[in-house]
């Protein structure tokens, strides 16, 4: 199957699912935030082939998510590590993590809580906020073209956008 190019698209979330929007690429950001950094660990958590694993992670460091460079305990390895862009996408991925955790888990299933490192605390669930702090639901939020056109974020996109 040939990927799409979504560069040149207006819209913010296809450009960025076009650079990270693939399962796997997310699943090794979310392993590189957690400090994996080691191709072999990497590929020990997640169980993925070696030539997806490698593409995968040469595409990130092509796209400047993640940056390589020689392991930090002197080892003849290498390590992967996250750049700023990359640790950026702790949000998108707290994001995921809380819808899953709403909406594909039963009460009674265990799972892996999200804490604040300094109390021990689960981190609240992440809300959207107009520009003077007032928490807005899905409803209040429009998308706003270049031209100042308005439209409910639920409308049709244009077959352009």
């Amino acid at each position: 199957m040939r990927k799409t190019d979504f560069s040149g698209q207006t819209c913010p979330v296809a450009r960025s699912l076009g650079e990270v929007g693939d399962w796997w690429s997310l699943l090794i950001v979310r392993d590189a935030l957690n400090g994996v950094s080691r191709f072999s660990d990497f590929q020990r958590s997640l169980g993925c082939a070696r030539n997806i694993l490698s593409t995968r992670l040469a595409k990130l460091v092509e796209a400047g998510v993640m940056t390589t460079g020689p392991a930090s305990d002197g080892s003849p390895y290498h390590e992967y590590r996250l750049t700023e862009k990359g640790k950026a996408l702790r949000i998108v991925l707290v994001a995921l993590r809380q819808w899953g955790e709403a909406h594909l888990f039963d009460d009674r299933e265990e799972r892996l809580q999200l804490v604040d490192v300094r109390d021990g605390e689960p981190v609240a669930p992440l809300e959207l906020r107009a520009h003077d702090g007032r928490v807005l639901s899905v409803d209040d939020v429009g998308i706003q073209s270049a031209a100042g056109a308005v439209r409910l974020a639920g409308d049709e996109a244009p077959a352009a956008s």
